[in-house]
């Protein structure tokens, strides 16, 4: 490898641990999102949305296994939520059909009676109009930030799976937002303790606060990886360029 282009500082981190060559070059998303964040009120017009209602934002994930093993949790979660906070609505962005047949058809198991706005995909505008995301680990979790909304971050695997990754990660934090922040700036619940009663304890503390804290940890993140990335990329293909050629042309010019 002649270079790698870490979109994140803890990606070059880990190369440079290994002498790889790589260049941080920050995050397209964080160049496309503005660093004051998300429009709520053009996300609601946008999605019609009723601008006097609160919303909490679900994303159980993108892929079957993520919608089968969060969705329950994360409708039940919305059940408990609402019993709290009687003025919230529930928005749902899906990735395809599939997953939201997959989605529905859970619901109608677990919370038939619970009120949810189910989208097709639209899921930046969902985080935007949010007062809190929940959601699956992923690049969710960086766009949310990016956008300036508070989150809890819920994930479980299969049990053998997970057994297996508590053998291999060395990660202290699934989230990129902790990862990015050495700490734990967002709750993430895992595993047995990806349940609905610990889930909403942590929603609820997000919806009784302004989270003026969190938001000013999001904006450093955010600048920090805000770096011009398509520029840097294109500057770092073209200094790799110049320079794998420059022996081939101090050897022409020596022949002329």
């Amino acid at each position: 490898v002649d270079m790698v282009l870490a979109f994140l500082p803890f990606e070059k981190a880990f190369y440079d641990e290994y002498d790889v060559p790589c260049r941080f070059i920050g995050h397209t998303m964080a160049d496309s999102i503005p660093l004051e964040g998300a429009d709520k009120q053009a996300a609601i017009a946008q999605l019609k949305l009723d601008p006097k209602q609160r919303y909490v934002a679900i994303l159980p994930g993108s892929r079957a296994g993520e919608v089968g093993l969060l969705s329950a949790s994360f409708l039940e979660t919305a059940i408990l939520l609402k019993q709290r906070f009687s003025d919230l609505q529930f928005v749902v962005p899906m990735v395809n059909e599939q997953r939201k047949a997959q989605f529905l058809a859970i619901k109608q198991e677990v919370a038939p009676e619970l009120e949810v706005i189910v989208l097709d995909g639209h899921a930046r505008e969902a985080m935007a109009v949010a007062d809190a995301v929940l959601l699956a680990s992923g690049t969710a979790a960086l766009e949310t930030m990016l956008m300036k909304r508070a989150m809890v971050v819920g994930y479980r695997v299969k049990p053998l799976t997970y057994k297996i990754m508590l053998r291999l990660m060395k990660a202290p934090f699934v989230s990129l937002p902790n990862l990015l922040a050495k700490k734990e700036i967002v709750a993430e619940r895992l595993q047995d303790d990806c349940q609905p009663e610990i889930l909403a304890d942590e929603m609820a503390k997000l919806l009784e606060t302004d989270n003026a804290e969190l938001m000013a940890h999001f904006t450093e993140l955010h600048e920090q990886i805000r770096c011009g990335a398509d520029k840097q990329a294109a500057d770092a293909v073209l200094e790799l360029i110049n320079n794998n050629n420059a022996p081939a042309l101090e050897q022409v010019t020596k022949n002329v």
